[in-house]
């Protein structure tokens, strides 16, 4: 039986890939490291341990230890910033025998670094929301004035790394956004944006040297507690459901290949439509699935089970549709202290009863 050490465990975007690797049926060991022990009393893995963060000096010794102890033959990360680190240190890994199934290096930089993606989405054609890099109040000025929309307001957000809309904020207030960057430390870190419409879609997908291997979208419904943030984003889905859409197919292709012409690993695209209903890709979430990843799992798609798979015995066992093999319509409902729940729309337009 393989043994598959995962990074954050106990944290939801985790937990998605641990429980559908533990429902596999080619069956694995998984074993769960995280620097919350919060969260990882919380972990479905069988086996914890506790780290340091990813920018911790002493992140590589810990995780040595791990490996010399547990022998893992395969590592994935589910957080930008572990995922830049396990990258990094790659060439280690495999010399210790543990395997990954990452990009390239610079594929994996240029995408945890919103402004380098917007600037290759851009050059490559794609129709992207205008940005701006605001490193002074000048800049932040010229935002105002070149892409507020016609109620005066502009998008913020921090381009660091990490997901969750750190930093996210819609606003029409000078002031407001000066002292938003100023509490944040932003200047030179904040990105000012149009603002697009509130749908939007993602493409999750596996490749394997250039070759597609399988891909399916989801849209969202809104975000678990948005009503509690000022940008309305937490980076948490509410509601997703499956689609289909041969243009979010194209598009989503083409902000890959803009990205690396020979992809390899996983690529989310994360999508917003305009207001001429044209899905505009707004970031790749690089070597990781998205936090619904056990949506899919549970209606029939073992993303992380044919990941694992390919990477480690190129038998993965899955003969299905290569683009959206999933029927359209499946609901995924999400909140705090609830187990997801799945159904079909007609499921959910029958479920309440009439008094």
């Amino acid at each position: 039986m393989k043994k598959i050490l995962i990074a954050g465990a106990g944290g939801p975007a985790s937990e998605g890939v641990i429980k559908s690797l533990l429902s596999a049926e080619t069956g694995f060991e998984v074993i769960g490291m995280g620097a919350d022990i919060a969260d990882l009393a919380l972990s479905s893995a069988p086996i914890r341990y506790l780290v340091p963060r990813a920018t911790d000096k002493n992140y590589y010794s810990e995780l040595v230890k791990i490996i010399e102890k547990e022998k893992p033959d395969f590592i994935h990360a589910q957080n930008d910033r572990e995922v830049l680190e396990i990258s990094r240190l790659r060439d280690k890994l495999t010399n210790l025998g543990v395997r990954t199934f990452l990009p390239s290096q610079i594929t994996v930089e240029n995408c945890v670094d919103k402004w380098k993606s917007f600037e290759l989405f851009k050059s490559a054609g794609l129709k992207v929301p205008r940005n701006l890099k605001i490193r002074k109040e000048s800049d932040l000025q010229k935002a105002f004035t070149e892409l507020a929309n016609e109620e005066g307001f502009i998008w913020l957000r921090a381009n660091v790394i990490g997901g969750g809309g750190i930093g996210a904020l819609p606003t029409n207030d000078f002031a407001f956004a000066k002292k938003w960057i100023d509490h944040h430390n932003g200047w030179d870190n904040f990105l000012a944006a149009e603002i697009l419409t509130s749908k939007t879609v993602t493409w999750l997908s596996i490749w394997e040297n250039g070759n597609l291997i399988v891909a399916q979208s989801r849209s969202r419904g809104g975000w678990v507690h948005g009503n509690r943030t000022l940008s309305g984003v937490t980076g948490v889905t509410k509601i997703g459901q499956t689609i289909s859409s041969e243009v979010v197919d194209d598009i989503a292709k083409r902000a890959i290949i803009a990205i690396d012409k020979k992809p390899h690993g996983i690529f989310g695209v994360d999508m917003a439509y305009d207001h001429d209903g044209i899905p505009n890709p707004t970031e790749i979430n690089i070597a990781r699935f998205f936090t619904t990843v056990l949506f899919f799992t549970t209606a029939g798609l073992n993303l992380p089970e044919i990941f694992v798979n390919l990477c480690l015995t190129k038998n993965y066992k899955y003969g299905g549709a290569v683009v959206n093999p999933l029927p359209n319509g499946l609901l995924w409902f999400r909140g705090m202290d609830h187990e997801p729940v799945l159904m079909n729309e007609l499921e959910f337009n029958g479920f309440i009863s009439n008094a």
